[in-house]
């Protein structure tokens, strides 16, 4: 399981994006950045935020340190924001917490990672189809020297057909990823080398661990999907197809 931390003081919203995440104070002297559940962008972003973030971490990338953070409803009272307090009052329960780096900075280019990280990155955004690593949106800090990886909400947006559709794991694993606009477009020079280095990694027991760590009441069922069972294994069916096809989606077709 995630680490659970329970919220003790809501500190400032971060007003960029529209989901308006929140640095949160937790009872474990962390400082954590809190995507909350009641925001409009609903609970699948937390859930693609646990999926890719792990998935990233078991692959060796750089991604701060995720918890499940209780959000206790009193803390809404001390909030003079309207909107905060409203976003507060609709997300009591587990929400996302990701550790709060501090001192670090946005990617701007001027310190930028090695060719085979910048390579193993952009392979996964491919993998997993995140669409917002781009220079209007890099979701990249610099901290002690090293890049790190944040904020996959946009990633894995198969999820969202779901409420009316069958999953298609064919579908996804056949959509092309485009790196034009890829923020490490530039660095990234050896994509075949990275697919060779971590594809093998993402087997069956590797997904079915990460997928276990998404709390069961953020898995949302449908008529497709009834319970939180079916729907780890539609998330399942979609990465592991996705990774047999390389040739369809990553850029180059892995050659």
């Amino acid at each position: 399981m995630l680490d659970h931390v329970t919220a003790v003081r809501y500190v400032t919203p971060l007003r960029e994006g529209g989901s308006m995440p929140g640095v949160v104070e937790g009872d474990d002297l962390g400082t954590y950045v809190v995507k909350f559940r009641g925001a409009g962008q609903g609970l699948k972003v937390l859930v693609t935020e646990v999926i890719v973030g792990e998935l990233a971490r078991a692959l060796g990338l750089p991604i701060p340190r995720i918890v499940t953070i209780d959000l206790p409803s009193a803390i809404a009272r001390y909030e003079a924001d309207e909107e905060v307090q409203d976003l507060l009052n609709a997300s009591p329960g587990t929400n996302l917490g990701v550790d709060l780096l501090p001192g670090s900075l946005g990617y701007d280019g001027s310190r930028p990672p090695t060719p085979e990280l910048a390579a193993r990155i952009l392979w996964l955004d491919a993998f997993t189809a995140n669409v917002d690593r781009t220079w209007s949106n890099p979701n990249l800090l610099t901290w002690h020297r090293q890049t790190w990886l944040i904020d996959h909400g946009a990633a894995l947006y198969f999820h969202h057909s779901w409420p009316s559709k069958e999953p298609n794991p064919e579908r996804f694993a056949a959509q092309p990823f485009r790196a034009d606009d890829h923020v490490l477009a530039g660095v990234a020079t050896d994509l075949a080398g990275a697919h060779a280095s971590l594809a093998p990694q993402v087997t069956g027991d590797l997904v079915d661990q990460v997928l276990d760590l998404v709390p069961v009441e953020w898995l949302e069922t449908t008529d497709h999907l009834p319970d939180a069972q079916t729907v780890r294994a539609a998330y399942k069916a979609h990465l592991l197809a996705r990774v047999q096809q390389p040739q369809a989606w990553l850029p180059g077709g892995g050659a």
